[in-house]
């Protein structure tokens, strides 16, 4: 079975769980959390190593995240780990967050620009995003600065792209030059 459909079915689980429980939100900031500690390299391998047994994770887990993670968390995090499947935490916490967004109707975008974007100018590509048919009834917006796009912005939106930006548009224009074959008439 692929990683993927694993960490979906684990996710589901949870969320299912945590929604049974009216907890929703807490797992949900826990869920975040995690996925923002696996970003450090040393807990990632931990978790990954087959040599480190699973007693010895399962402390370090509950010593990283003790006193922060609600009690659901930590157990399911100790499930995961005494079933032998804590490689799989780095996805699960992610497809988790995804279908947590999933079942809030939160649409996550990316928003690629020059020069960072004041906050009048956020507000009103939210207000566009949420006011065309591709978002849910919420929009995320993370933001990312790229010199190399000269100007204008590129959002991703699920699996859409729009790219407006400079860079974009000179290569179009370029690629419209090298095809046209003209001629000099002199």
């Amino acid at each position: 079975m692929s990683a993927k459909r694993i960490a979906s079915r684990y996710a589901k689980s949870l969320l299912d769980l945590a929604k049974e429980s009216n907890n929703l939100d807490q797992v949900f900031g826990d869920m975040k959390t995690l996925q923002e500690a696996v970003k450090n390299r040393d807990l990632y391998l931990m978790l990954k190593s087959p040599i480190i047994n699973a007693k010895k994770k399962s402390d370090i887990i509950n010593k990283v995240f003790s006193g922060s993670f609600d009690k659901m968390s930590s157990a399911f995090m100790n499930i995961i780990i005494s079933k032998g499947r804590e490689a799989y935490l780095p996805d699960i916490s992610n497809e988790f967050i995804e279908q947590y967004n999933q079942f809030k109707k939160i649409s996550t975008a990316v928003l690629t620009s020059a020069k960072p974007l004041s906050d009048d100018a956020l507000a009103a590509i939210k207000a566009k995003l949420l006011a065309s048919n591709i978002t849910d009834e919420s929009v995320e917006i993370t933001t990312k600065v790229d010199p190399a796009i000269l100007g204008g912005f590129i959002i991703e939106v699920g699996d859409k792209l729009y790219d407006a930006s400079v860079a974009h548009k000179l290569e179009t224009l370029k690629k419209k030059f090298v095809g046209n074959a003209y001629e000099s008439q002199i």
